[in-house]
């Protein structure tokens, strides 16, 4: 895999929007903090201010900006303003044969999954994070702080308390995953994830149970599970159950179930995905996972 550049102070990046429209005013913490607290030179994308029905712009608009960004050498990495939906619609008609040159870390999460999926076939490593509409929420001080380390290059090790569904183990390999919609959107695609000898993390929004399931069910029978060396259950928030009979199981419970039919080391209630303490995750690099009785352990670069 490759790694882009480190940031430093003084070092330009650059702010687009690749799928859901966003509103300017929303940003105003998340370049300030760029700015000024990052001493970041931040170039915005005409994106942060264009709309296309739900969209960020029109698809050509998107992936002109983005490949803007992508093209020019002296911009060292490139944030998504936000997520929502959108950004595999323009992956197709990308051209990453400048980026080849001067690669640069690509910071996102949620929809931003399928960029992840995508950069890491390619063999480049990049940044499942938070994004500058998000930098300013109540909370967030970890998801800041760890996507700032991720960025400098600073050691990054999360330690977190035990789950009663663990499986305990240490192994070790690359880091992938995302959004688990995006995961099972992904396959068959030209950006569908391999997941083999991979610590694979999930995490979703707003999914009904009997959806939860059917997502676990894809990524099993498209043998997704069947390799890993370990699996990542991050943060499954706002889920919703049938509006008649329930459907009977959590999430927890649910991934739990697929889970069971494999013997690798498995952790729960990890702090990754649509919550404030979204902990930087890089994607692509390798990383060493720790399950005891007492505490769950995560290594980058170790």
């Amino acid at each position: 895999m490759i790694r882009p550049p480190y940031l430093r102070a003084g070092d330009r990046v650059g702010v687009v929007a690749l799928a859901s429209q966003v509103s300017y005013d929303a940003l105003y913490e998340g370049l300030r903090i760029l700015r000024e607290d990052w001493q970041l030179e931040v170039v915005e994308g005409e994106t942060l201010r264009t709309s296309y029905h739900q969209f960020a712009g029109t698809d050509d608009q998107r992936r002109t900006d983005f490949q803007r960004m992508l093209d020019d050498p002296s911009i060292k990495a490139v944030f998504s303003a936000r997520g929502g939906y959108g950004s595999s619609k323009i992956i197709d008609k990308l051209n990453f044969r400048k980026f080849r040159k001067h690669p640069k870390w690509v910071i996102g999460f949620s929809d931003i999954t399928a960029l992840h999926c995508h950069l890491c076939r390619l063999g480049f490593e990049s940044l499942h994070a938070t994004m500058p509409k998000l930098f300013g929420q109540e909370g967030a001080f970890n998801a800041l702080d760890t996507l700032r380390k991720a960025l400098w290059g600073e050691s990054l090790q999360y330690e977190i308390k035990t789950h009663s569904f663990n499986r305990l183990g240490t192994v070790t390999g690359r880091v992938v995953g995302g959004n688990l919609c995006l995961l099972a959107h992904l396959s068959g695609s030209r950006s569908e994830l391999d997941t083999r000898g991979k610590l694979l993390f999930i995490e979703d929004v707003e999914e009904t149970y009997y959806n939860l399931d059917r997502m676990m069910v894809q990524l099993k029978r498209a043998r997704k599970l069947d390799k890993l060396a370990g699996l990542i259950v991050g943060q499954f928030t706002d889920m919703k159950d049938n509006d008649t009979i329930n459907f009977g199981k959590n999430a927890n419970e649910i991934i739990a179930e697929y889970a069971a039919e494999y013997d690798y080391p498995v952790c729960f209630d990890f702090p990754v995905g649509h919550v404030a303490d979204n902990r930087a995750m890089i994607v692509g690099q390798e990383a060493q996972l720790t399950i005891t009785p007492e505490s769950t352990r995560l290594t980058f670069g170790y």
